[in-house]
């Protein structure tokens, strides 16, 4: 029977599966939607992938990555862009629901954030007629400030959504709690962005305390500090209905597990401390 709800980002468990691995240990389990990682796409062929996702009729929640626009020069920035118009193409081949987009720090040797933002925003507007014409939405996730350097200048769900809104349509963020759960204005972003039909993507794990790594280190669900009931409660609230995708770096735990075991504790801890009750009273 399939596990209605849930969907596996394949990063969770890319330490024990490849692509085509990964698919058949979800579907032992029920799981039937995923979200890849270019890199994993790329290992199997981009081809081999979209039969795999076909052949098994599954449901991709989103592809990881686009972004990283900011760049030190002119020839950078057209790089970036390039890239991002190849993993549009890549998620429209895989029926991805969006791209998921980590929209990239600082340049190397800068420290003009807020020209790094405007970067952000030009890139982005530069690849959107492409993912329009293709009907691939494009997902900005907003990453915790501890990334603002390297990783993403977009920080909270009100800067992603004031560059969505600037931008139009075919553009929504991608809400990830590890990223957000801190904020004190997430929940009226939250009805913000589901008032703008704006979300698109609801990714979920834990924070744990204490944290030893600040990539690497994320929580399975129930294990840190996270609401993450209170969080979808008002996720659904603002119209979302989407499923949740687990996505946990462990580099010194869930990695080191055998793979049907991190998959049996996400179903696990998805039906025991993630969904609202509202939904599990339905």
């Amino acid at each position: 029977m399939a596990v209605e709800g849930l969907s596996i980002n394949l990063a969770t468990v890319r330490q024990q599966y490849d692509m085509r691995q990964a698919v058949e240990a979800c579907l032992k389990q029920g799981i039937v939607a995923i979200a890849p990682w270019r890199d994993q796409v790329h290992k199997i062929g981009l081809a081999e992938a979209a039969r795999i996702v076909a052949d098994n009729r599954l449901k991709v929640t989103g592809l990881c990555r686009g972004g990283m626009f900011p760049a030190a020069d002119a020839n950078g920035r057209a790089a970036a862009i390039d890239d991002n118009k190849r993993a549009i193409d890549e998620a429209a081949a895989l029926n991805a629901d969006c791209l998921v987009l980590v929209v990239g720090g600082l340049p190397e040797g800068s420290r003009d954030i807020g020209h790094a933002r405007e970067m952000v925003a030009d890139g982005i507007a530069a690849i959107l007629p492409h993912a329009r014409s293709v009907g691939i939405p494009l997902a900005i996730e907003p990453l915790h400030p501890m990334y603002a350097a390297d990783r993403a200048c977009v920080n909270t769900l009100e800067q992603a959504l004031d560059i969505c809104d600037l931008l139009g349509e075919g553009i929504g963020v991608a809400i990830d709690v590890y990223h957000v759960w801190w904020d004190p204005k997430l929940y009226e972003q939250i009805a913000r962005a589901g008032a703008g039909g704006r979300i698109l993507a609801h990714h979920i794990c834990d924070w744990l305390v204490p944290t030893t790594d600040l990539l690497l280190d994320r929580g399975m669900m129930g294990d840190g500090v996270i609401d993450l009931k209170g969080i979808r409660a008002e996720i659904e609230k603002a119209g979302y209905f989407g499923l949740q995708e687990v996505e946990i770096f462990s580099q010194d735990n869930w990695w080191k597990r055998p793979g049907e075991e991190v998959l049996a504790t996400c179903i696990e801890r998805f039906r025991t401390v993630c969904q609202s009750n509202s939904r599990k009273s339905a």
